[in-house]
């Protein structure tokens, strides 16, 4: 059980309330509410299908909610109207995605970019920082990702463990306040797996605040502060992590573990 409490739990850094979400006739969210304080680790679990990527998607603005509230800090990104969710302005949605960074489950790096390149474009573009305190602080995140050294090649000369850990130091490259998850280690065979959980699991030793969508329970069970179970749409049970994983109080968070823990 993860028992680390220092981190303040004042204003939440993270704030969705009654987000809904269809794709034609399809609900995928129906009205979950969450909120996540500075340097917790909040997972999400839950059977395929169950909305947890479209819920990421909407956290991160690469879908729009159709109604909802969102709030990062003391910028309120969306509001609920009758007439469905409505959006801040461009500059301040700009400033809303200054918070958070996302790490996918395919990487998402550009493949003709050196490593180097992956992590101190947006940097160097995005936050307009000089070249060379950008190359600086990357190596010291490729230091900490255990690649020293790989800061030349390409992302098809290394192993899907090492592409996932230079998309993660491209994520916290630009200084998130949250990190995102969504089913980090979804593609990688057990050994390169438990490579990105490690670096995980040192994130979170240093109170880095994260969202995990993961199907790995006993690296939730762990590392997560607090578990969410969602299952179609709906946030079915929410707790602390040892609790929910272990003595789970709804029946179909129950047959879900009996599945997959």
């Amino acid at each position: 059980m993860n028992t680390k409490q220092t981190a303040s739990r004042t204003t939440p850094l993270l704030e969705l309330h009654d987000a809904h979400k269809s794709f034609g006739n399809t609900p995928v969210l129906n009205g979950i509410s969450f909120s996540v304080n500075k340097g917790e680790v909040l997972a999400i679990i839950g059977p395929s299908g169950g909305g947890k990527s479209t819920l990421l998607r909407c956290c991160t603005l690469l879908e729009t909610l159709d109604n909802g509230t969102l709030r990062y800090g003391d910028i309120a990104v969306c509001k609920e109207t009758d007439s469905g969710a409505q959006y801040t302005s461009k500059a301040e949605l700009h400033k809303a995605r200054g918070h958070f960074g996302l790490v996918f489950q395919n990487y998402n790096l550009f493949p003709h970019y050196t490593v180097l390149k992956n992590i101190t474009d947006a940097p160097i573009r995005v936050q307009k920082l000089s070249r060379e305190q950008a190359e600086k602080e990357a190596k010291d995140l490729l230091a900490k990702m255990g690649l020293d050294g790989k800061e030349n090649m390409v992302p098809n000369e290394l192993s899907g463990g090492q592409c996932q850990r230079v998309a993660i130091a491209r994520a916290l490259a630009l200084k998130p306040d949250v990190l995102f998850f969504d089913e980090p280690t979804s593609a990688l065979d057990p050994e390169l797996t438990q490579e990105v959980l490690r670096v995980i699991r040192q994130l979170a030793t240093e109170h880095m605040t994260m969202v995990i969508v993961t199907h790995e329970m006993a690296f939730a069970r762990e590392v997560a502060d607090r578990v969410i179970f969602m299952d179609s749409g709906t946030i079915i049970e929410e707790g602390p992590a040892h609790e929910v994983i272990t003595q789970p109080k709804e029946q179909r968070t129950r047959a879900f573990l009996n599945k997959h823990a």
